[in-house]
């Protein structure tokens, strides 16, 4: 896949899934913003691997939450390389883990309202550039969560299970554009933020895998990549999830 003269987007762009994406767009020719809110030494060593191996990238603070900083970002992009092609919301959000018999409204909405919140402003800033372009590639990262609950998960999951209709609605309104939007839903992916995960946990979900291993960010960027180039510019509004087999929605 040839992405030269691409530019792209990775909200949540300096560790975990969004660090091997922007990588492997990179590699793949594409001009890479990576963003990101507090790890600037991540975000910054990032970039310096993205440009040592012969790419061009860019490290961007800016809380996709705020409309504002948001904008900001994009502006940023686009006056760095011109256009702005594709986004890959990957913006992760915290959330409470508990039942929802031990859950506060506040709770519960927080991890809702910052998901959808995130999704929209990044959504309706970037594709004002790839309207005017006739061509944009949006994929969404949510979760298995969101078809499949799991004990405490339910902030997460409804949020994710929001975000997954939502992208339907953007592919829906934004085709006639030359725009798609596409959902990549993980299982668990070894990263910084499953580190909660006691190793046993691990073993047991490998074992039940048909792939036989718990996913690796690589393994989620791999397939974010299906969407962002032209062989599949007459798919949007698809649900992938990649999960090795151990769940087939």
């Amino acid at each position: 896949m040839d992405l030269s003269g691409k530019v792209a987007l990775v909200t949540g762009g300096s560790r975990g899934i969004g660090a091997a994406t922007s990588v492997l767009l990179a590699e793949h020719g594409a001009r890479v913003a990576v963003n990101y809110v507090h790890n600037a030494a991540s975000a910054r060593q990032l970039v310096d691997r993205i440009h040592q191996a012969g790419g061009d990238a860019l490290e961007i603070a800016a809380d996709v939450r705020n409309p504002d900083e948001v904008h900001r970002l994009v502006e940023t992009v686009v006056d760095r390389w011109g256009r702005l092609d594709i986004l890959i919301n990957n913006a992760g959000m915290s959330f409470v883990m508990k039942p929802i018999a031990d859950m506060t409204w506040d709770e519960f909405a927080q991890k809702l309202n910052d998901e959808m919140k995130s999704a929209f402003l990044v959504t309706q800033t970037v594709t004002q550039i790839m309207k005017a372009q006739r061509y944009g590639r949006l994929v969404y990262i949510a979760s298995g969560l969101a078809k499949r609950p799991a004990p405490g998960m339910a902030a997460h999951g409804s949020a994710k299970a929001a975000l997954v209709q939502f992208a339907r609605y953007v592919a829906q309104e934004y085709g006639p554009y030359g725009i798609t939007a596409n959902v990549i839903s993980p299982g668990l992916v070894k990263t910084d933020a499953t580190q909660f995960q006691p190793e046993d946990r691990l073993s047991q979900i490998a074992a039940q895998t048909p792939l036989g291993h718990v996913a690796r960010p690589e393994d989620v960027a791999r397939a974010v990549m299906m969407f962002v180039g032209d062989y599949t510019d007459f798919v949007t509004g698809a649900y992938l999830p990649v999960n090795g087999g151990l769940a087939m929605d």
